[in-house]
């Protein structure tokens, strides 16, 4: 029987450092739909603003409706770039604030590089999700703390948003 469907692929060959990260964002308490709705339209406006690297945004993924669960994902050139950006405003700003409180909502984010390596981070998420819901989680400290010593990737960590590095949180 020959199929019907219009099967394709990607060439991703001019894409070898291609990162690809899941975020997401669900409420916790009624004020976090405030929060959600003050933030949502913040961030498809970054992803709309192409920063140097991003090569494609998927915004508006709907998890679950109750509790409200939104995400995204988003396409990277490489690592260098997206973690150039979150150093930068308004991403910088975000996490300053959340950092300060979650609003009621819970965050979390997952990290998939193509040359190899996954990592993730939960904060304020108290419902299992991606990775989490299977993996053991372990508290985000030490070399579990920041997105590249949890890929295990060397060189120069950029110094983080102030109020957001390991000493001035714990």
């Amino acid at each position: 029987m020959k199929t019907k469907v219009s099967r394709q692929t990607v060439d991703l060959s001019a894409f070898p450092d291609l990162v690809v990260i899941y975020l997401g964002m669900r409420v916790r308490t009624l004020r976090g739909i405030l929060r959600i709705a003050g933030l949502g339209p913040q961030i498809a406006k970054a992803g709309t603003e192409r920063p140097d690297g991003l090569l494609h945004v998927e915004n508006g993924i709907i998890y679950s409706l109750f509790p409200l669960h939104v995400g995204m994902r988003w396409y990277w050139r490489d690592y260098d770039s997206m973690e150039r950006w979150t150093r930068s405003e308004p991403h910088r700003l975000w996490w300053q604030r959340f950092m300060r409180g979650s609003g009621g909502t819970g965050f979390w984010h997952e990290t998939y590089r193509r040359q190899g390596g996954i990592e993730a981070v939960y904060d304020d998420v108290h419902k299992p999700t991606g990775l989490m819901a299977f993996a053991p989680a372990l508290p985000a400290r030490g070399t579990a703390f920041s997105a590249r010593r949890r890929l295990g990737l060397s060189g120069g960590e950029p110094t983080p948003p102030e109020g957001t590095a390991e000493p001035e949180i714990y």
